[in-house]
C-alpha cells in the first residue's frame, strides 16, 4: 500500500510511495514503535512539502530538509521517555532516509550532512 500524507492525497513519487522508511529501527525492539511511526510521519511529510513546493534548486531543498531535521530534534525527547534514544544506528537510518528523499525527487547532488545539518543527534 503506497504512502499517505496527513491531507490523505498519496505520495506521487513511486520510490518515496514505496520505501518503509526507518524499516531498520522497526525491526528492533530497542526503538519503540510509537515513537517511529511519529518519525516515518516527519519523512512522509518531507515528501508532501517537495511534491506541494517543487523546490528549485538545493538552497531550496535545504529548507525543507532542514525543517524535518529540527521535528527529529524534538523527538529526541519521546525516544528518551521511552527508554531509548537516537543513537548511532538511528542517526544512520533516519539520515539515510532523508538522503533516500533527495535522490528520489531528483537532488542527486544533495549533501547528506548538509541534509541534516541542524540535527542535534
Amino acid at each position: 500500500m503506497p504512502a499517505t500524507i496527513l491531507g490523505g492525497m498519496p505520495i506521487t513519487n513511486p520510490q518515496a510511495a514505496e520505501r518503509r522508511f526507518l524499516e531498520v529501527l522497526y525491526a528492533d525492539d530497542y526503538f519503540p514503535d510509537q515513537v517511529l511511526d511519529r518519525g516515518r510521519a516527519i519523512l512522509t511529510r518531507l515528501c508532501e512539502r517537495i511534491e506541494a513546493e517543487r523546490p528549485a534548486d538545493l538552497a531550496a531543498l535545504y529548507v525543507l530538509t532542514h525543517a524535518a531535521t529540527v521535528e527529529f530534534n524534538a523527538l529526541e525527547a519521546e525516544f528518551e521517555a521511552a527508554g531509548s534514544e537516537i543513537e548511532t544506528v538511528a542517526r544512520e537510518e533516519i539520515g539515510g532516509d532523508i538522503w533516500f528523499v533527495a535522490q528520489a525527487y531528483g537532488f542527486a547532488d544533495a549533501d547528506v550532512e548538509e541534509l541534516i545539518a541542524p540535527r542535534e543527534w
